[in-house]
């Protein structure tokens, strides 16, 4: 009786089944992988190869490492992928090359392989997330996403209507996020991480992380532009009824709002489903040279006062649709469809 008892707590504890349907998932992953030799890349660090006195070519580095035994690469290699002395697997080194690496000896202590690194990573995707802090759950697995994508870098800004409680995780200090961007960027056999950063608000977003890759102080603009659309506003108060503007259609806004005078190679977006201006699917192709910045709010969107903001720093606001999206499946889904307009699904 007291079995059947405890047993049915469990069932009823949603959080430890999530937990382990989610490590007994990983572990056939892990057994697939198992089965194939072309599937994991193992990355090393700079300073963990010896590179070889022979090896003087720009095109390609030879280098022997060393993994000890229970360093959890030499654990996978053996225990996981089942390598032997003479085995080959894909390897990297981090902001580098990829190529293969040869296991030429194994010892009580670890193993010894020789790299030959003569492969360039895949291209980076020219594309900047900002994202509301989303519930820890999830940004584990949005940083291991982001990177498989390729993305240059993923901020983490802290919403006006975020829970404040979940800037406090500690992914972000016990190596846990980084540890998520490598799982990543192995998934998708890259040797680069997305740069990782915190901003305090949205305010703080736009004047620092933004005025780098614009070139401009889009919160500077705001304020300027703020300021001319009162005076604007008092205007036409005072006279007859306004007149519609050219951009009024969906079509002319894109284009008003892609055609970024400040910063023309700098394409900004903002997914927004409760006061779009426009959906993605009304977007049109993007140029490929350009730069993208995806801002995505937190689970209970945008505040107005943020959403004032973005379009005044000249951020189109895009729905996604008319489903409520978790934070991480809004900005996956967002970023694949930047993507594909840029053209870089091909």
């Amino acid at each position: 009786m007291v079995f059947f008892t405890l047993t049915l707590r469990l069932f009823q504890n949603f959080s430890f089944w999530n937990s382990y349907l989610s490590s007994t998932i990983h572990l056939f992953l892990l057994m697939v992988n198992s089965q194939s030799d072309n599937v994991n890349l193992i990355l090393f660090n700079n300073s963990e190869l010896n590179i070889k006195e022979n090896s003087t070519s720009v095109e390609c580095t030879e280098a022997a490492v060393f993994l000890p035994c229970r360093d959890v690469r030499a654990v996978h290699l053996l225990k996981v992928l089942h390598k032997t002395v003479g085995s080959s697997f894909d390897a990297g080194v981090f902001d580098g090359k990829t190529g293969s690496g040869t296991i030429t000896e194994i010892t009580a202590a670890g193993l010894v392989a020789d790299l030959h690194l003569d492969k360039s990573p895949p291209s980076r995707t020219p594309l900047h997330l900002g994202v509301g802090f989303p519930r820890p759950i999830q940004l584990r697995r949005l940083l291991r996403d982001c990177a498989s994508l390729g993305l240059a870098a993923v901020d983490l800004i802290t919403t006006e209507l975020g829970e404040k409680s979940y800037r406090d995780t500690k992914l972000l200090d016990d190596g846990g996020a980084h540890s998520a961007l490598i799982e990543g960027a192995i998934q998708a056999r890259d040797t680069r991480l997305p740069e990782l950063a915190v901003y305090s608000s949205l305010t703080e977003w736009l004047r620092k992380d933004l005025s780098d890759i614009t070139g401009v102080n889009l919160i500077t603009n705001f304020i300027s532009r703020r300021h001319k659309d009162t005076e604007r506003n008092a205007e036409l108060s005072n006279n007859a009824q306004p007149s519609v503007p050219s951009f009024a259609c969906k079509q002319c806004l894109c284009e008003r709002n892609l055609q970024n005078k400040l910063a023309p190679n700098v394409i900004l977006l903002a997914a927004d489903n409760v006061r779009p201006q426009v959906s993605f699917s009304e977007l049109k192709p993007l140029q490929k040279d350009a730069t993208a910045v995806l801002a995505v709010g937190s689970e209970r969107g945008w505040s107005d006062r943020e959403r004032e903001q973005l379009e005044s720093a000249s951020f189109l606001r895009l729905s996604l649709g008319k489903r409520a999206l978790r934070t991480e499946t809004a900005c996956i889904a967002a970023a694949i469809l930047v993507m594909e307009k840029m053209g870089l699904l091909v």
